[in-house]
């Protein structure tokens, strides 16, 4: 797999890119710790209380992930995460080294840029992953980073092996395509429209 740059500043060794290689897809069912949090903490939207929890594994460099977010996230969010219907969880999946450093950026910037900055990456996802070291720097300066505290989490292995942790473990869920979503703990494959969304969370609700 094409690592990003020679240099050492991605992820501070070339043998951290070898690391997204990995055994082949699990394809056992067993759902067991689906709902568990990643020892790094689970990235949410909406209340714990919520009667439907929908569980996204996605990459930063996916185009259907990014189709998503930019043509059915957005009422998602305003019909059933921000009236407190729906727990919307997003867990990383990274496909290749460049959704890796995406999602790395994220998890080192605060904790509530997180979800604004997956939001810049899907928006802006033919621009960034052109030249993705260069894309990511400059979105790190707009968020706030220094060329120093960049350079810091690109080389950052803890935060690269704890995403690849996550990654794994959806593999052992049966998670082989991107974007896959889990709603209350079924497996959702189909349409990544609002209406689907709407026809499988609405009768959840009650």
């Amino acid at each position: 797999m094409k690592m990003l740059n020679k240099r050492d500043v991605l992820f501070g060794s070339a043998a951290l890119g070898g690391l997204l290689l990995g055994a082949a897809p699990s394809f056992a069912q067993d759902l067991t710790g689906l709902n568990d949090p990643p020892a790094y903490g689970e990235m949410v939207l909406g209340p714990d209380t919520a009667k439907v929890t929908v569980i996204e594994y996605a990459s930063a460099t996916c185009p259907h992930c990014a189709a998503f977010h930019n043509e059915t996230f957005g009422s998602l969010k305003k019909e059933y995460i921000d009236t407190g219907k729906i727990r919307f969880v997003l867990r990383e999946f990274p496909h290749q080294d460049a959704a890796l450093a995406a999602f790395m950026l994220a998890r080192c910037a605060p904790k509530e840029k997180y979800f604004p900055l997956i939001d810049v990456f899907f928006a802006t996802q033919p621009e960034w992953t052109q030249d993705p070291l260069a894309g990511l720097s400059k979105i790190a300066q707009q968020a706030g980073f220094t060329k120093e505290s960049f350079d810091a989490c690109m080389k950052n292995e803890t935060i690269a092996k704890q995403i690849l942790e996550v990654r794994t473990k959806a593999e052992g869920f049966g998670v082989t395509g991107i974007p896959t979503f889990f709603v209350n703990g079924e497996r959702y494959e189909g349409e990544n429209t609002i209406e689907a969304f709407r026809a499988k969370i609405d009768p959840l609700l009650g």
